[in-house]
């Protein structure tokens, strides 16, 4: 993302935002700019690849990002938004209604961030050219943000004011690392589609250790699970001790490493050096017969998206695995996809992430060992 600073404080802002998928699904991009209404100068934008997904989730997530460039640079200034996608348009402006489940979460979370009196206006895709032609330089690996640097007259990075209570009530996600397994214990790749182990004796111990620490809280409202078995185990044990009902998300299974499913890191590194240098390097590459990272983060969003929504105010558990909640702090703090190779998560501890109703997110605690 990148911001062009002025003097003067624009009075009406324009997002011009689009968001488009090769294949539908396919590999996914979303674009949006900020400009300056009277001026036509521009204020910010911000594109990025967001995995396999269809165009209207593409297209929302261009939304999202335009009107989080709003709220950055110009949180007083008269807003309207305009994109080519009749879909998206209609639904915000609530004239149709939002049917799709992947599309019902992204919709609040736009609602969210959108001021009271924007102006949602359609255009034709010829009119939307230039949010059209980020997403596609996103696809092709061509985009780079135009430099320009931070002022003082610009507004501070959102998720700073932690403590102002004007921002509303946040959504607590405690994302529950699984207790350990012999595979843990190995030190092996261990994903969705592998041999799925059940939890060790001090698997269980951990898990039950988190499950007596979450029920002291006292403000926990749920608890959301991955459905591989150590995640289950995991998360019946939080149930129990909450005294609520565990559901499970496909999403937040932990990533599929394919060929390297079993297999040490010293071994991988021994029969695929390329592939686990260009696994290491870029989020776009899978392992052989796996998942990408950036797969992964897209359906993991989904899943945190959904909970958020289910749970809006309220401490939720997320019970999955060390790459999903990798993701989610690396999504809550903003950060490159590559940190979540600088990540590191015993089995049964707890991270914190609070989400803020408008789109901010404050990272609380990671990797904490409940005592």
């Amino acid at each position: 993302m990148s911001a062009a600073s002025s003097s003067a404080k624009p009075v009406r802002v324009v997002v011009e935002a689009d968001g488009g998928a090769r294949g539908n699904p396919g590999p996914a991009a979303y674009g949006a700019l900020l400009r300056d209404a009277d001026t036509g100068s521009l204020l910010g934008e911000s594109a990025a690849t967001i995995g396999r997904t269809t165009n209207n989730v593409a297209e929302y997530r261009g939304l999202i990002a335009g009107l989080e460039l709003a709220r950055e640079h110009a949180p007083d200034a008269r807003l309207e938004v305009r994109m080519d996608s009749k879909l998206v348009v209609e639904q915000m402006a609530g004239r149709w209604k939002v049917k799709h489940p992947d599309l019902r979460p992204l919709a609040v979370q736009a609602r969210r961030l959108a001021p009271p009196d924007v102006s949602w206006t359609w255009v034709p895709r010829a009119d939307n050219s230039r949010a059209d032609a980020l997403v596609n330089a996103v696809l092709d690996g061509r985009w780079s943000p135009t430099p320009h640097p931070r002022t003082s007259s610009d507004a501070p990075p959102r998720g700073l004011a932690i403590h102002d209570v004007s921002r509303g009530t946040p959504t607590t996600l405690l994302l529950l690392r699984h207790g350990t397994t012999q595979s843990t214990e190995r030190r092996l790749f261990c994903g969705r589609g592998g041999s799925d182990p059940e939890l060790t004796q001090q698997g269980r111990a951990e898990a039950e250790r988190a499950a007596v620490w979450l029920a002291r809280r006292g403000d926990v409202g749920g608890v959301v699970s991955s459905p591989l078995r150590r995640a289950r185990e995991t998360a019946a044990a939080a149930g129990a001790a909450l005294g609520v009902e565990v559901t499970f998300d496909d999403d937040l299974a932990e990533l599929a490493f394919g060929d390297w499913d079993g297999l040490d890191l010293a071994s991988v590194r021994e029969r695929w050096p390329a592939e686990l240098g260009r696994w290491f390097a870029d989020p776009d590459q899978a392992p052989p017969g796996g998942e990408s990272l950036t797969a992964l983060a897209a359906r993991v969003d989904r899943a945190v998206d959904r909970a958020l929504v289910a749970y809006e105010k309220q401490a939720v558990v997320l019970v999955c695995h060390a790459t999903p909640i990798k993701s989610v702090v690396r999504r809550a703090l903003a950060a490159p996809p590559e940190v979540v190779h600088r990540m590191q998560l015993a089995p049964g501890s707890v991270s914190q992430v609070r989400w803020w109703p408008d789109g901010a997110a404050v990272l609380g605690t990671f990797a904490a060992l409940p005592e």
